[in-house]
């Protein structure tokens, strides 16, 4: 194009030459119209060279024109399922975006942009759940949101048991999510970092709640501890375990206390409220009796059993009940809500003792007098006790 076909397109008529030939009586009302010409040459000029810029882009380029606009438009992206293995952690508060490019670092899918498109077009944006997942590397970016989903998380699944103990809770950690046993027990000394309740006196026995847990891979033993005291204090709350305590002239760590034995005796959750009973009836005698639990010998012992030898019932132990009067000084095991509620809430009844007179079938029964007791104890011989 030559320099006057562009000056015709841009509209620019030869303005230069009629101003020479202008004599100065056409004075300012010319250079007027002139300004005015150049104003509105300004105004199309620039969206017409990004025309001719682009159709240079396309008509000259060709092939490559249109691979550079497709490029811009489409972002790169892997087709099928993908192979391999590849471990995502999604932190707690990350983005889609910053999950795009983490996936795009690690070579699951071809480029972030196709991630957080795939993402937004399934509506997952902003549901994106924190937790560890095991994708695939080249990936399409629509599979790779498919596989972010909750149930498709990596955990740990640990079902802590009612009763359990302390160490028993511990190894049990352990074995469930591989790692040492010993990091579990340097967590349940420093209790600082657990949260525990102001009455747990600073011991962790009796307040790592036992239930069942998700734990994610990176989850630390510590975590795991503080996780457990955090569904006792749920629990505790639900329960009112200190509104109840003061109710019936207890502490609510004398509650846990007595829970802990209600669930180390009890063979039957039905049995809870009346062995708590039986329990309440002996703190509460005058003169008072001792608890004289078998339980808690076996605690005091490091052992377990159900049933203490008379030479057993004679250890000097602050948590021999058959020596010392009133409660031990913590929880013998860890209770569950069964127990806590049982504590609480005591049947009615004047029972003094308790017998497990079938120790196959977990039957217990209640007696008020020595007479009822001698006869549950000669039943509980016939079966074998």
């Amino acid at each position: 194009m030559n320099d006057l076909d562009l000056n015709t397109l841009l509209g620019a008529e030869d303005d230069e030459g009629q101003t020479r030939r202008r004599t100065r009586g056409s004075g300012k009302r010319g250079n007027g119209r002139r300004r005015r010409r150049r104003r509105n040459r300004g105004r199309f000029l620039a969206p017409l060279l990004a025309f001719v810029v682009l159709a240079g882009i396309i008509g000259g380029g060709g092939y490559y024109g249109y691979l550079w606009l497709s490029d811009a438009l489409v972002p790169d992206d892997y087709t099928g399922q993908g192979a391999g293995e590849v471990v995502i952690e999604i932190k707690d508060g990350q983005n889609a975006s910053e999950v795009a490019e983490e996936l795009e670092r690690q070579g699951v899918v071809a480029s972030a942009r196709a991630f957080t498109n795939a993402i937004a077009n399934a509506g997952m944006s902003d549901k994106l759940q924190p937790g560890s997942y095991k994708l695939r590397k080249q990936m399409s970016a629509a599979s790779a949101v498919g596989m972010l989903v909750p149930g498709n998380r990596l955990l740990d699944k640990v079902t802590i048991k009612e009763g359990l103990r302390l160490s028993d809770t511990l190894t049990t950690l352990a074995k469930a999510t591989g790692k040492p046993v010993k990091e579990f027990t340097a967590a349940a000394k420093d209790v600082g970092e657990l949260d525990l309740p102001s009455y747990a006196k600073g011991k962790l026995e009796g307040y790592a709640f036992p239930a069942t847990y998700d734990f994610q891979p990176k989850t630390t033993p510590a975590q795991m501890l503080a996780q457990m005291v955090q569904r006792f204090n749920q629990t505790a709350e639900k329960v009112d375990l200190q509104g109840g305590a003061k109710a019936l002239g207890h502490t609510p760590h004398e509650i846990v206390v007595i829970a802990s034995i209600v669930q180390a005796e009890a063979g039957r959750t039905e049995d809870m409220p009346k062995i708590a009973r039986v329990i309440y009836n002996r703190l509460e005698r005058k003169p008072q009796m001792k608890l004289e639990m078998d339980s808690t010998v076996m605690y005091a012992l490091g052992k377990y059993g159900t049933a203490a030898t008379f030479a057993e019932t004679k250890t000097k132990h602050p948590y021999n009940t058959y020596r010392n009067e009133g409660l031990p000084p913590g929880p013998i095991v860890n209770p569950g809500d069964h127990a806590l509620e049982a504590a609480l809430n005591p049947a009615k009844g004047d029972w003094l003792w308790f017998v497990a007179t079938d120790p196959k079938s977990n039957v217990t029964k209640f007696a008020s007098t020595e007479a009822q007791r001698q006869a549950l104890l000669a039943e509980y011989r016939r079966n074998g006790g």
